[in-house]
Parts: structure tokens; C-alpha cells; sequence
């Protein structure tokens, strides 16, 4: 028995009308599909199958949560998930995907496996940038790449982003709207 038999939709033997399939995406799966940035994963994916003259309607959608690596600190980033995606299946002489709305199966195949449309459908719904909110990445993680970034003395931007790290350093959260930063005071003078 194969890691992902379980993904197997009967579509040969289905009869017209519509099934629904429920699956939980845990850690294992993930693991099994050899992806290294996802640590943890509570995802629930529904799967609803319209079968009529021959073809097949399938509705994936997946809702849940995932816990990536941090971009700066390295800790784990819980990363919420809620993706649809469609896609229409036909029998054909042969297995053909030129598109990614619509894949032609074998007559042969019995069954449709649905692990990799699966995996692909909550990944492209993870952001490209995991980074927790100012102010909640790792302390020890923050000073040390302070301490061990190297930089032109005197480079601005440099001076930005260690601004920015002193600011996770201290564990600070965006100002109120009705604090004004003292910057943008020294910019209303230029108006005079």
C-alpha cells in the first residue's frame, strides 16, 4: 500500500451525479511529499466530484493552518490556509496536462490520484515571505543578526535596519495612529 493509496478517487466506477471526499493533512503528508518548510499542518481539504457525460468537475477546497520557518528568526510561523481550486477531468487515449484547468487520463486508470493536486493547492496558498509581525520574531535571533551583519559604516540603509532590529529587539508594536513619529515632524518644517 502506497503512501498516498488514500488520495485515490474511484473516478472510473463513479456513478453521474455528484460524490464528496474529505481528507486532514497532517504533518506525515507533508513529510511523505519530501517538503522541508513545512514543520506542522492541521488542514482539512474537501473534494467535491461532479460526474456528468463523461466528465469529471472536481472542487478542492482546503482551509487550516501550517507552521513554516520564519524568514528572519528561524522559529516556527503558524500560517494560515484557504485556497480553492478547480480543475476538469476527461478520459482519453493517454495522460495529457497541457493546461491547469483541465488533465485527460488514460482509459485505463481506474483511479484518479489527487495527493499532488492536493500538495500543490496549499502550497501556492502559503505566502512567499514568512515573517511573524514586528516585534514577535526571536530576541536571541534578532541581536545576533545585528551583532553579525557586516556593513559600510556609515550606509543608511544599514542604519534603517538596525533601527528596525532594535525595534524587534525591544519587543515594540506599531505606534497608535494618534502618535506621530518625531521624523515626520521635522518634515513639516520644510513646508514653512
Amino acid at each position: 500500500m502506497g503512501k498516498f493509496s488514500q488520495f485515490k478517487l474511484p473516478l472510473k466506477s463513479m456513478p453521474e451525479g455528484t460524490e464528496h471526499y474529505s481528507f486532514h493533512l497532517g504533518k506525515q503528508f507533508f513529510t511523505d511529499m519530501e517538503s522541508t518548510d513545512v514543520r506542522e499542518a492541521d488542514v482539512n481539504v474537501e473534494i467535491d466530484v461532479v460526474h456528468r457525460n463523461g466528465v469529471y468537475d472536481l472542487t478542492f477546497a482546503a482551509a487550516g493552518s501550517v507552521v513554516v520557518p520564519c524568514d528572519r528568526c528561524l522559529d516556527d510561523l503558524e500560517v494560515p490556509v484557504d485556497t480553492h481550486y478547480h480543475i476538469t477531468v476527461k478520459y482519453g487515449d493517454d495522460y495529457r496536462d497541457d493546461s491547469d484547468e483541465f488533465i485527460e487520463i488514460p482509459e485505463s486508470d481506474l483511479y484518479l490520484n489527487v495527493a499532488y493536486m492536493i500538495y500543490d493547492t496549499v502550497i501556492l496558498a502559503i505566502p512567499m515571505k514568512h515573517v511573524h509581525p514586528l516585534g514577535k520574531c526571536s530576541r536571541a535571533m534578532s541581536s545576533l543578526l545585528k551583532k553579525h551583519r557586516a556593513h559600510a559604516p556609515g550606509d543608511p540603509d544599514a542604519d534603517l535596519e538596525d533601527e528596525l532590529l532594535d525595534e524587534i529587539d525591544d519587543d515594540q508594536t506599531a505606534p497608535d495612529s494618534d502618535t506621530v513619529d518625531p521624523r515626520w515632524e521635522k518634515l513639516k518644517d520644510l513646508e514653512s
